[in-house]
C-alpha cells in the first residue's frame, strides 16, 4: 500500500500536505513573538511607577490593551502549534489524539482567561 492510494492517504501513511502551513505559522508566529515582547519589555521600562494603579492605567489605555491582547494569542497559537509538533512525533499509539484535545482545551482555556483578564481591565473605569 503506498502513499498514493486513496486508503494510504486515510490510514494517514505518507504526507497531509500541511508540513508547509505549519512551519509558516510556526515562524511568523515567533517573528511577531519576538517585536511584542520587545515591545512589551520597553513599555513596562518606560512605566513611571510599578504599584497596581500604575499598571491598571497603563494596561486601560488602548495602546496597551490592543498590543498585550496580540501577544497573548500570538504566544498560545505558537506553544499550541510546538506542543502539537511534539505530540505528533513523540506519541504513536492512540493516546496521541487524546492528548491532542486536551492540548486544545488547555491552550483554548488559559487563552481565554488572559484575555478576559486584558478585557476586564482595559473595559473597566478608574477605581472610585
Amino acid at each position: 500500500m503506498g502513499t498514493g492510494t486513496p486508503l494510504g492517504r486515510v490510514r494517514g501513511l505518507g504526507s497531509s500536505k500541511e508540513g508547509a502551513h505549519h512551519w509558516w505559522h510556526q515562524r511568523l508566529t515567533a517573528a511577531a513573538n519576538i517585536l511584542l515582547m520587545l515591545w512589551l519589555m520597553i513599555s513596562v521600562a518606560r512605566m513611571p511607577g510599578y504599584d497596581y494603579a500604575a499598571v491598571r492605567l497603563w494596561l486601560q489605555s488602548a495602546w496597551v490593551a490592543v498590543p498585550m491582547i496580540l501577544l497573548v494569542v500570538s504566544v498560545f497559537y505558537h506553544f499550541r502549534l510546538g506542543l502539537q509538533v511534539v505530540i505528533e512525533d513523540y506519541q504513536h499509539d492512540e493516546t496521541r489524539v487524546v492528548w491532542m484535545i486536551v492540548l486544545n482545551l488547555f491552550t483554548f482555556v488559559t487563552a481565554g482567561i488572559a484575555l478576559f483578564a486584558i478585557l476586564k481591565v482595559a473595559f473597566t473605569g478608574a477605581p472610585a
